[in-house]
């Protein structure tokens, strides 16, 4: 087995619940290499999301094959990005310093604020998706969890990481990840939604300007997120790259979702 397949491979462990190998010899700093392919494994979560939607849809209303969907999301993931999205709401919305802030996001209990945050990111992603064209639904889907977890790894290159304790759920990639190897990261996911592109134009299915809006959408979605992080806590900690992650993955839909009704509107 190769050096970079078992990455790809230790990415999936760590981001999923999915089956994989056994693999002998671990080293530590192999999880923080993974982060490279953090992507690709994304790729592979939005290819699951689709084959989960096309087969709800045949016998289900799309809303009910959407809700279907997302519910096989966070099995296959863990609602490893969910929680981490909602602990950060609860410690960056009710810690009023610094150090409270990342003490309550240590804690594994849920509050008001991550309860509410979490309601309102998986509503609006549910009626994003549900009004999606549905000739480039499956695409935007892969595209969104691709593109979403690049940004969420972006802090791992920009930010330093602000936890003290070795224990913390991002320690393994602090300071690991360089801006070369941020963006090489991305060209690979890219290359792979690439494909599935290609082959959505081939069949007249593909609007490129609804990926395009879309990635604006989630890299401004991301960027305000860093910039917040970077400004009320100093950085980044493992339940900030979850928030990132779906902050992200909400303005990739929402991009799509304004562009294909701007285009409905021009038609």
């Amino acid at each position: 087995m190769s050096h970079q397949l078992r990455l790809l491979l230790v990415a999936a462990q760590f981001l999923t619940r999915l089956p994989t190998p056994e693999m002998k010899h671990y080293q530590p700093d192999w999880l923080a290499q993974s982060a490279r392919y953090f992507p690709l494994v994304g790729v592979l979560v939005g290819l699951i999301n689709v084959a989960v939607w096309w087969l709800a849809a045949r016998w289900l209303p799309p809303a009910v094959a959407i809700g279907l969907m997302m519910a096989v999301s966070m099995l296959v993931t863990g609602a490893l990005h969910e929680d981490g999205f909602a602990d950060a709401c609860d410690g960056l919305g009710a810690g009023a310093s610094r150090e409270r802030a990342l003490a309550i996001m240590k804690d594994s209990r849920i509050g008001a604020y991550g309860a509410i945050g979490l309601f309102l990111v998986l509503g609006l992603k549910w009626a994003a998706l549900d009004a999606l064209p549905g000739a480039s639904f499956a695409l935007i889907v892969i595209a969104s969890h691709m593109f979403s977890r690049w940004c969420a790894i972006g802090p791992i290159a920009f930010l330093p990481y602000v936890r003290a304790e070795a224990d913390g759920k991002a320690r393994p990639f602090a300071d690991r990840l360089s801006v070369p190897g941020w963006i090489a990261s991305g060209i690979v996911g890219l290359a792979a939604v690439g494909a599935f592109a290609w082959a959505g134009a081939r069949h007249g299915a593909l609007d490129v300007s609804l990926l395009g809006v879309a990635a604006c959408a989630a890299a401004l979605c991301a960027l305000l997120a860093a910039g917040y992080l970077r400004h009320r806590i100093g950085g980044y900690t493992g339940d900030c790259l979850g928030a990132v992650q779906q902050l992200a993955e909400l303005g990739f839909l929402l991009g799509a979702l304004a562009a294909a009704h701007s285009a409905r509107q021009l038609g």
